[in-house]
């Protein structure tokens, strides 16, 4: 049996009806119900004006510049994304196949895409994606990220550093740091760095402040946000933040001939351990979620969690159906419109990081740094004299690695290394950025969440957060917290300098924020979102 679908326009079926139906005693008048041919005009005319104004907005007359850090001026290309590329055996690229990716860039041709070299079987990450256009929210060229921080700045020097006694740490739990002398020890040697961009404590960063973000709720609570462990209700299903695990110490990328098989490109996979599952406690077990989460699962979980809240305390004040006496939102202003909200800033956030990352910064992945100090040090000593810092040439945290793994190679948690894109910014960072705008638009920042916890010593239950300041995590702070997590995980693999992710929330939440004031013109029901921003500064829609 075939079945046949029929599209009627508006005046078909209007003319159908004026003809009559049911032996024609029915008429267009009886048949047809809705706004008289007046209010069509002025919706057509109101609403022709809504997508104009957007697209004067997203798609201004004038663009910006994008101003760059200078590195890629470096002759041999070192201090510039070219992982994948075909690469001489101390890890530098072939310049005829970077010409080839620049030119690429230049011209936006997919032929030109299709001719970039590539020496091993990984391929690069959505260069493309960064040119496509939207309908909806900021154009990526339009927004502008500063640059990072140049490869031989002290600035630099002290990320990395941060990178490998994060890789050290890899499997002390948060909840240790505190009584861990390796802890101690890496909070006493970053604090000595001329530009550490980490929070600090009296002054100096402490085990307590140590790998955390740069908010002030991020040093409330326990390291870990509560949204990433308090059970999560889809629906019928409750789920425990439960995760499978990888094995201690199994670290990646610290033999030379494995590092150049990695920028050259190989294919490498990671072997999951199933015997068991625990909650989120160490930098491993972050990095190991960083590296299989489904783009906005961390805040769709955050999302339900607080959907579960007494929504009359727990929903944001500007939204008007809180005030309604015969009224929920729904399409809008209810949970259809928060869940698919998340999505729809998590691909933009995606769009513009693809951008930022290819088309702009092209800025050099942290393992393949790691790479050039250890020919510097070792292969080829002096070799890049003057584009190295001496403090992180000199870092305790290196000669720790040195002694555990043999080499000055960043130890990475991924066998793979970082992903076929460049390192400027995080694309999970901006993700966590815009999603966690959203809920903070929704929501009630200022709701205490009561009950916190903490995994238990062998990370297979909850106990009870028992901190004297136990009664100050909010929500606001805890998604703040939650995308410092996310941040965190990226670094704790070795695929993301700190810079990468503060740079990233900020430009996740100049997407959310632009594609909310374009969305809140859209509504009958007015209302208003407020947002407390990452620098701590409040934006109202």
């Amino acid at each position: 049996m075939h079945r046949r679908t029929i599209l009627f326009s508006a005046a078909t079926l209007t003319a159908g009806l004026r003809l009559g139906v049911d032996g024609g005693t029915a008429h267009a008048a009886d048949a047809v119900a809705g706004p008289d041919e007046s209010t069509l005009h002025e919706r057509s005319l109101t609403g022709r004006k809504l997508r104009q104004r957007a697209a004067e907005r997203d798609y201004p007359t004038a663009w910006p510049e994008h101003p760059v850090n200078g590195d890629e001026s470096i002759p041999s290309k070192i201090g510039t994304y070219t992982k994948g590329l075909p690469h001489n055996d101390l890890g530098e690229v072939d310049l005829t196949a970077y010409a080839r990716l620049r030119l690429a860039l230049a011209s936006g041709k997919p032929a030109d895409f299709e001719a970039i070299p590539i020496a091993g079987e990984r391929k690069l990450l959505g260069p493309q994606g960064g040119l496509a256009y939207d309908l909806a929210g900021p154009d990526p060229f339009k927004l502008v990220v500063p640059p990072a921080p140049r490869l031989n700045s002290a600035h630099v020097a002290a990320e990395m550093a941060e990178l490998y006694w994060l890789a050290l740490l890899r499997d002390v739990k948060f909840t240790d740091f505190e009584d861990s002398a390796l802890a101690a020890a890496a909070a006493d040697d970053l604090s000595a760095y001329s530009d550490i961009r980490m929070p600090k404590q009296g002054g100096r960063i402490t085990p307590l402040t140590l790998f955390r973000g740069n908010t002030p709720a991020d040093l409330s609570g326990p390291f870990v946000s509560q949204f990433l462990l308090q059970p999560v209700q889809y629906g019928t299903l409750r789920v425990p933040q439960l995760h499978d695990t990888v094995q201690p110490g199994a670290d990646y990328g610290t033999e030379f001939g494995e590092w150049l098989a990695l920028q050259r490109g190989a294919a490498r996979s990671t072997q999951r351990d199933f015997t068991g599952t625990r909650y989120l406690q160490t930098p491993r077990d972050l990095a190991h979620y960083t590296h299989f989460d489904v783009l906005y699962q961390a805040y769709l979980n955050a999302a339900l969690i607080m959907l579960g809240l007494p929504q009359a305390q727990v929903q944001d004040a500007g939204n008007p159906y809180l005030a309604s006496k015969n009224q929920m939102g729904f399409p809008t202003y209810g949970t259809p419109h928060l869940v698919s909200l998340l999505a729809e800033v998590a691909v933009r956030a995606i769009k513009h990081t693809e951008y930022q990352q290819f088309f702009v910064h092209r800025r050099v992945r942290p393992e393949a740094l790691g790479g050039r100090i250890e020919v510097h040090l070792r292969r080829s000593p002096g070799r890049y004299a003057g584009l190295l810092h001496d403090e992180i040439l000199h870092s305790q945290a290196l000669e720790r690695t040195l002694a555990a793994k043999g080499s000055y190679l960043l130890p990475l948690s991924f066998p793979e290394g970082s992903p076929m894109s460049p390192s400027y910014q995080s694309g999970h960072s901006t993700v966590a950025g815009a999603c966690t705008t959203v809920l903070k638009a929704w929501f009630n920042e200022a709701y205490v969440l009561s009950n916190p916890v903490v995994p238990s010593a062998d990370g297979k239950s909850l106990v009870p957060y028992t901190g004297s300041d136990k009664g100050s995590l909010t929500i606001g702070g805890e998604l703040n917290k939650l995308a410092a997590n996310i941040g965190a995980g990226r670094a704790s693999s070795g695929v993301h300098y700190r810079t990468d992710n503060t740079a990233a929330y900020e430009l996740g939440e100049t997407i959310a924020l632009e594609l909310l004031r374009e969305q809140k013109a859209l509504f009958n029901e007015g209302g208003t979102f407020s947002v407390t921003c990452f620098d701590g500064t409040t934006v109202t829609i």
